[in-house]
């Protein structure tokens, strides 16, 4: 992710949109941390949103970043991706719900310019999917 000869400028408009979507998909636990991380940021002053704000990264931790295996629930197994948007919704929610929204919606923007600006600079060619051992062309199933 933090590979620096892996940063240029894509040459059109259409470059720039596979790559953010080859990027997304590759490193989206990664831009997840990141979202995270300026939101957590953010919050440094609000002590009642960072308490919620905590509550919800304990759900993420144990729901999405240190799950070795698929989630289960009534016998059927929910996609990462739903859990993600699922576990986004409801940090969202929650944390609009402690008078935060300010701050809140600037963090969730400047953590959406940053994943953009780093998933259309970061060029796709030397992405690597350690399942099958090979460089990835397209989009990816995992994520780095």
């Amino acid at each position: 992710m933090f590979n620096f000869h892996s940063i240029n400028f894509p040459g059109n408009l259409s470059e720039a949109i596979t790559r953010v979507r080859t990027n997304v998909a590759y490193f989206r636990m990664n831009y997840a941390m990141i979202v995270l991380l300026i939101l957590f940021l953010s919050l440094l002053w609000h002590p009642i949103s960072l308490l919620v704000f905590v509550v919800m990264m304990a759900a993420w931790l144990f729901l999405y970043f240190l799950r070795d295996e698929p989630l289960v629930v009534f016998r059927r197994t929910i996609d990462d991706r739903v859990v993600l948007v699922v576990l986004g919704v409801l940090t969202i929610v929650f944390l609009l719900l402690t008078d935060a929204t300010t701050n809140i919606l600037v963090s969730l923007l400047i953590g959406a310019v940053v994943v953009l600006v780093h998933a259309s600079f970061r060029r796709t060619d030397d992405l690597y999917d350690e399942e099958s051992g090979e460089g990835l062309i397209s989009g990816p199933s995992s994520s780095s």
